[in-house]
């Protein structure tokens, strides 16, 4: 009986339950399992060299190995899978199920077209974009055609039909575009306030602006500066394009943080990032290539030599943007390639005490012979190219002496690290290296000290890049050179030397005596000679005109001297027609001498034509402002602005123009010349006009102001019971005065004279 009656009540309570319909939903929601097992942290990588079972383990533990060492993540090998053929080799590709989706992203970015060996490259991709270009839809659905949207054309400021050059201007929190005008104030294109938060950069070719921001840099470009390109990186505070513009290196003094909340891409910083301040970008996708990290300490000293070493600009850059290297001081050069940014040949340029180093720049003929050989290549059809292919890009490194051992300066070919030329050097305190902006030359200077290490004195190393072997020339100097500027297009160089007892003991401000050296190549023996030697002056910097021939002098830095003098170091070359001088010395002239007060920056226009001289606030508050110069040395125009900046030239890129078509301008200079002469005369005319104009209706304006307020005061007095005010046009009128002349001729003397046929 108790049995029946405990099953009967069980089942009258299970009776009960399922009236009640309990709602297990928030139970079921919070215990859930997503049985769903997502692979967005699966790769697939191709190009895996193919490999039998026996060496299966090495190849996986290299692998593991090279994404630890290159992108910084960790892989399991136990995660690693390698597909086989039926013959039992491996198919060439393999998967790897990284830590998480974020790694996944980052392995995508940084070992995608990874160099393995010198027969394989990585292409790594995610299994889920695999998995859907496999599950991919076969039925062809026709794309939707968008509206066409033309953009802005990047260089459309070389067509300007006055050939003109544009400036960019920053004064107190607006930033400014102009156009030069030749007689008036620059004319205004484009105006915004708050553009940028510190200043403003050109690229290298003129085609973008870059203004800075605490998020990081913006680039604009087009006729109306439109958004071009953003990099984010927060606090950034140096920029440094790559020659031709394809990338762009910043510098932060903040380390790079990256939130847990980041976006994901190419173009933002990966957790592996973290902590360092240097970034590489591309500029045309925007995309982060690789980033570096910088102690506080270097960074602190940017710009100029830190006290480890850190130097700005961090990467230097080869003349065609293949490469880009960096230094550590004391034991190596590393070089990277570019787009990857991978080191090249996977190690650096071991050099034991290397202090410094330089890329010879790409001249007009080495440009020529690039382009004669990849126009060549397109063309060949058979893969046998009759053009010569160019030479390899060069460095030039210093070593310091180091115990029985010379200092030596020695050139470098990259990428096959073969030495070129040595140059064994004694008694060196310190090295620079002037590149000639052609590659044609390198100078080294070389300060050196005497035995006893009391006095010093210079020498300069020449190497003559164009001639077989590099042979180098050396030029013994007395004293120490302050100052060292090759003439851009030409092979004239300048120099500044002192023998001031206080060089280098003087108070900041205070100038010191100096002499001006100009140096020319003779052709005929060829060496380099002394041109000609200008004493007794204050000059500390030099400027060439981006055309050569034409020098401008400055003393900058002082608080007592602001002098600027034009030098023309090659004055009858019209008259010669390109020959040499009888005497070289006789053809270097001053051809304009001025004043800037204040002075803190001095640049030429890209044509050669103008100079601007500029005082920034960013250096003292005593009248900021610029002026504008010819290259004369004639002061066309002076602007004092408070809170003024900064003020820069737009640079242009190389003349398409062949070396024929140039030849036949500089023929017909003259004539073409007469064109732009009338629009000049025409523009100061009209210029002259609208002054007139504006000075009638200003005129016309204060008197109908002038006559209003008289009215006013004269019904004023006359409710006062005062007589009203008569000005003296009106007495002369109540007066009826007149002025009338008289004129007198009286003759003083008569002569007759007598005409013979």
């Amino acid at each position: 009986m108790n049995g029946s009656a405990a099953t009967t009540s069980n089942a009258t309570l299970e009776d009960q339950f399922e009236d009640l319909e309990i709602d297990y939903s928030d139970i079921e929601a919070k215990y859930a399992v997503d049985v769903h097992e997502t692979l967005d942290d699966v790769i697939v990588i191709d190009g895996v060299p193919s490999v039998g079972k026996d060496r299966e383990a090495k190849l996986l533990e290299t692998v593991a190995k090279r994404f630890k060492q290159y992108a910084g993540l960790d892989v399991n090998i136990a995660s690693m899978q390698l597909p086989y053929d039926d013959d039992g080799k491996s198919k060439g590709y393999m998967f790897i199920e990284m830590n998480s989706a974020q790694d996944a992203t980052t392995a995508i970015k940084l070992m995608d077209q990874y160099p393995f060996d010198k027969k394989h490259r990585f292409f790594v991709n995610r299994f889920t974009d695999i998995e859907k270009l496999a599950n991919l839809d076969e039925t062809y659905s026709e794309p939707a055609i968008e509206a066409f949207k033309e953009k802005e054309h990047l260089r459309s400021w070389l067509a300007d039909s006055r050939g003109r050059d544009q400036l960019v201007m920053c004064q107190n929190e607006s930033v400014s575009v102009h156009w030069h005008q030749r007689t008036g104030s620059p004319q205004e294109i484009q105006k915004r306030e708050r553009w940028t938060e510190s200043y403003v950069s050109w690229s290298p070719l003129g085609t973008l602006l870059a203004t800075f921001r605490i998020q990081g840099v913006t680039l604009w470009g087009g006729p109306a500066f439109s958004l071009y390109q953003r990099f984010a990186h927060p606090g950034v505070r140096l920029i440094d394009f790559s020659p031709n513009e394809k990338y762009i290196v910043t510098w932060s003094p903040q380390p790079i943080v990256v939130p847990e909340n980041m976006p994901q891409g190419p173009q933002y910083f990966a957790p592996q990032d973290e902590g360092n301040r240097v970034a590489v970008w591309d500029v045309g996708t925007g995309h982060l290539l690789r980033t570096f990290p910088v102690s506080p300490d270097e960074g602190s000293n940017a710009g100029g030599s830190g006290a480890k070493g850190f130097t700005w600009p961090f990467l230097k850059w080869s003349g065609d943007d293949m490469y880009c290297a960096r230094i550590v001081p004391g034991k190596k050069i590393s070089v990277f390639q570019l787009p990857t940014m991978g080191l090249l040949e996977k190690k650096s340029i071991e050099i034991e005490g290397v202090v410094d180093f330089e890329w010879c720049p790409l001249g007009d003929k080495d440009k020529d012979a690039i382009e004669a050989y990849e126009n060549a290549v397109k063309e060949a059809k058979e893969g046998k190219v009759a053009v010569k292919k160019p030479k390899d890009n060069m460095l030039v490194f210093w070593v310091p002496e180091v115990a029985n051992q010379p200092a030596r300066v020695s050139v470098m070919s990259i990428p096959t690290r073969e030495i070129l030329r040595t140059k064994n050097l004694f008694n060196v305190s310190d090295c620079k290296l002037h590149w000639h902006p052609q590659g044609d030359y390198l100078c080294v200077k070389v300060d050196r000290h005497t035995k006893t290490k009391k006095s010093m004195f210079c020498n300069l190393e020449l190497f003559k890049m164009r001639e077989k072997n590099l042979p180098v020339e050396v030029i013994e100097l007395k004293d120490p050179v302050t100052a060292f500027a090759w003439e851009p297009q030409g092979s004239h160089f300048a120099l500044i030397s002192s023998n001031d007892p206080n060089l280098g003991a003087a108070a900041p401000g205070i100038t010191i005596k100096t002499q001006i050296n100009l140096y020319y190549y003779d052709t005929k023996k060829g060496d380099f000679r002394s041109l000609k030697v200008l004493d007794n002056k204050t000059s500390n910097t030099l400027y060439w005109s981006p055309k050569g021939r034409h020098l401008v002098v400055a003393t900058m830095g002082s608080s007592q001297k602001f002098d600027l003098e034009w030098y023309d170091v090659d004055l009858g070359y019209e008259q010669r027609q390109g020959q040499p001088a009888n005497d070289p010395a006789e053809e270097v002239k001053q051809i304009g001498a001025g004043e800037h007060y204040g002075i803190t920056d001095l640049e030429w226009d890209p044509s050669g034509r103008y100079v601007i001289t500029s005082a920034s606030v960013w250096r003292h508050t005593m009248e900021n402002g610029y002026a504008i110069w010819d290259w004369r040395g004639n002061e066309l125009q002076k602007h004092v602005l408070e809170r003024f900046k900064q003020i820069l030239w737009r640079p242009r890129p190389r003349t398409l123009l062949s070396k024929e078509q140039q030849k036949a301008v500089r023929r017909n200079v003259r004539e073409i010349g007469k064109q732009f002469e009338e629009e000049d005369a025409a523009e100061e005319s009209n210029a002259a006009l609208q002054h007139r104009e504006l000075y009638q209706r200003k005129l016309d304006e204060w008197k109908a102001w002038r006559q209003a307020n008289l009215a006013e005061l004269n019904e004023r007095r006359v409710d006062a019971g005062l007589e009203p005010v008569v000005t003296v046009h009106e007495q002369l009128q109540q007066q009826h005065v007149e002025e009338s002349q008289e004129w007198i001729e009286e003759v003083l003397e008569e002569t007759t004279e007598e005409v013979v046929e």
